[in-house]
């Protein structure tokens, strides 16, 4: 056999099983949500790098790196500077007030925040978090795709076939408990592939001073972290825009759930030490092997520049461990695609059947929908990321930026700011993610900055403006969490 197809085989078995043996401890919505808040801090912290990093880690940033040269180590400032604010600015918080709230999901959390009868807040993040995640889930569909496609010369069709059958496999059978173990297994492959693949890479190219000389001959700007550009376009669209995709951290529905499962609001300073630790090495390395790529390939060398890692790794590896590598890119999407059904899921099972239509449901029916629903979605997210037009890359910042836009500048202030109301929060979320797709959709805007940076501003606005504008609420739920 193949011993990349071995290698493959191997990783997906260990998927696979992790999924049949939390079956066993899945009996309940809040298992099957947030596995009873009983994990521990490296799990959590693996799982929510895992599940925040997608694809677009092991796919699309490589490919932006290839194209771009260094000038894509903003996106990765950018990200680990909204990372570190995460897991110090809204983590513990969030843990504590969720719990004293009886909240599972996140609107469960803002309707019982702002005691919410008329359950406003509810049904809109819900449609957002519906929304946003089904392009979410489709652009991991769409990697799983390119990446076996490159591989093992699947069609792209069947090769989300397999990443969609199998992420719905175990999402179903083991809920929560499957995802975070399983993120624990991915997050720990994925950041041992970006440590051996960019050092494999620069020993058989020659060293620092090899793969400079190779870039050099292509453009000496793309070895530069401006990346020749000057002025506005430097500012507005590399700089502003890369690190304004650190913004969406706070607002991420899949990430911050994260937060809510650890059994032990105080094993979130343990957390931070290995979230951040393991962003220095995926990052770095992830920019690094589009790096090797285009000193290797060329900028034109690929007809798709996203297929640089899987590239590189059978380029540069043994075949058996180069299967292990390309393993790593599927672990991302699995990663973030299970991550994103389970909220997705929550959103019809929790927020809209068992609060607003069965509030006497059973457990048991409760956890049968919500896998009922897991698979609608998905196949909802295949059906798109089957006629998608675009890249992984910016599929994922789309979504990205709806989500942290709508739910950021909501959940800091109402976390941190007491005078935080129910209608600022819903000006926050309804402006953040039509300004998000408006943008977006408008060329001369989308060529000026990316959306999430004016997206988020205008949110901001939006919740302080008009809850000074409307009656604070009577109870305020908000205790120091410190």
């Amino acid at each position: 056999m193949d011993p990349v197809l071995l290698g493959f085989i191997g990783y997906l078995v260990v998927v696979v099983v992790v999924g049949l043996i939390a079956f066993r401890y899945t009996k309940t919505l809040a298992d099957f949500l947030l596995a009873g808040r009983r994990l521990g801090a490296w799990v959590v912290a693996f799982s929510e790098r895992a599940s925040g990093e997608s694809a677009w880690l092991l796919i699309g940033l490589p490919g932006l790196a290839l194209a771009s040269g260094f000038s894509a180590i903003w996106s990765s400032i950018g990200c680990a500077s909204g990372i570190f604010v995460s897991w110090t600015l809204v983590a513990k918080r969030l843990r504590v007030q969720t719990e004293r709230l009886g909240a599972l999901t996140l609107p469960d959390y803002f309707e019982a925040r702002f005691d919410d009868a008329s359950h406003l807040l509810r049904i809109v993040s819900m449609l957002v978090i519906v929304f946003f995640f089904t392009f979410y889930v489709s652009a991991q569909f769409l990697a799983a795709g390119k990446v076996l496609h490159t591989t093992f010369g699947l069609e792209p069709l069947y090769g989300m076939i397999i990443g969609a059958v199998i992420i719905l496999f175990y999402t179903i059978m083991g809920g929560f408990f499957a995802v975070a173990w399983t993120d624990l297994v991915q997050g720990i492959l994925m950041a041992f592939a970006m440590i051996i693949l960019p050092v494999a890479a620069w020993i058989e190219l020659g060293g620092t001073a090899g793969i400079a000389e190779r870039i050099a001959a292509i453009d000496p700007n793309l070895l530069t972290v401006t990346g020749g550009q000057t002025g506005r376009s430097l500012i507005m669209g590399l700089v502003v825009g890369s690190l304004g995709i650190g913004l969406g951290y706070v607002g991420q529905p899949h990430l911050l759930t994260r937060f809510m499962a650890i059994r032990d609001p105080r094993e979130l300073r343990k957390g931070t030490v290995i979230a951040m630790s393991w962003v220095v090495i995926a990052f770095w390395g992830a920019v690094l092997v589009g790096i090797a790529g285009l000193a290797y390939f060329g900028c034109d060398g690929l007809a798709d520049k996203e297929h640089v890692m899987p590239m590189v790794a059978t380029t540069f590896l043994p075949a058996g461990l180069a299967g292990i590598i390309i393993s790593a890119a599927i672990a991302a999407m699995m990663s973030t695609a299970d991550s994103q059904l389970l909220v997705a899921t929550s959103a019809l099972s929790e927020d809209i059947y068992h609060q607003l239509i069965n509030r006497k449901a059973s457990q048991k029916r409760l956890v049968t929908l919500s896998r009922i629903g897991t698979v609608v979605i998905g196949v909802i997210a295949f059906v798109l990321a089957r006629r998608a037009e675009t890249t992984v890359y910016w599929f994922v910042l789309y979504a990205w930026a709806g989500l942290g836009a709508a739910f950021g500048p909501a959940m800091v202030l109402s976390l941190w700011w007491k005078r935080t109301t129910k209608w600022g929060v819903f000006a926050g979320m309804v402006v953040g993610s039509a300004t998000s797709v408006i943008w977006h959709n408008v060329p001369a805007l989308k060529a000026l900055v990316y959306e999430l940076v004016p997206a988020f501003a205008l949110a901001l606005v939006a919740v302080v403006v008009v809850s000074l504008m409307t009656k604070p609420p009577e109870r305020v739920a908000l205790e120091e969490s410190a």
